[in-house]
């Protein structure tokens, strides 16, 4: 397998209906694939561990930040992992994005890849929704000294040795700046890398599609 050395880390609350199909179709393409189930009250985490992932559990919901976190602590200890690959469990993110950017990363020898929805035109956001991310983009650009486009998008390429760096206590959705931050901080290089995030029935009828948008405007202002 070409990517043995990739772990891909999938933070969970109630997504019992879509994950499993979501790490069925990682499993076979990386080394490991790591879930952290936050808190879920529903069969989220059995559905991970049926598709083949390894499953790790919070008793209670602490949050996506927490849960990245302690997928990347997990995944430092795995044996010969190069590259961490944070995916969303809901199904918006693309594998086929997320192995271009592993391998973007290779080529040019980079510490950290960002996705970007705002480098072509796949991504079918509303208008208010692009309204809200870009006026996030904009204050994390202030705040962290980066130059992103998109810089709330949850899936991303961390090599080992910038992951190493990161330690997020931002537990909720202000937890994507302070990555952002962290990573700057490592001195490594990075890129950002177009992606198609799809904005499904399913992430929609969970009221994804604009609220965790107005929630990152909302932590990054009184956090």
């Amino acid at each position: 397998m070409p990517n043995e050395d990739v772990a891909i880390l999938v933070p969970v609350y109630n997504e019992a209906r879509v994950v499993g199909d979501v790490i069925a179709g990682l499993i076979d393409h990386v080394g490991h694939v790591v879930c952290v189930d936050d808190g879920s009250t529903d069969s989220s985490a059995d559905a991970a561990r049926r598709a083949g992932s390894i499953v790790l559990r919070h008793a209670t919901n602490l949050g996506q930040g927490a849960a990245l976190q302690t997928a990347i602590e997990h995944a430092l200890t795995l044996p010969d992992m190069r590259y961490l690959v944070t995916f969303d469990a809901d199904g918006q993110h693309q594998l086929a994005d997320a192995l271009a950017m592993v391998d973007l990363a290779r080529n040019e020898d980079l510490g950290v890849v960002f996705g970007s929805r705002f480098l072509d035109e796949r991504t079918q956001a509303g208008f208010l929704k692009r309204l809200v991310l870009k006026t996030a983009v904009w204050v994390t650009n202030q705040s962290t000294g980066m130059r992103l486009t998109d810089a709330h998008n949850g899936l991303r390429v961390i090599r080992t040795d910038a992951a190493r760096g990161v330690h997020l206590t931002q537990n909720r959705m202000a937890h994507a700046s302070e990555i952002v931050l962290q990573l700057g901080r490592t001195g490594l290089p990075w890129r950002e890398h177009p992606v198609h995030v799809l904005y499904t029935d399913y992430s929609k009828a969970k009221g994804q599609s604009l609220l965790n948008a107005i929630n990152i405007l909302f932590e990054l202002t009184f956090r």
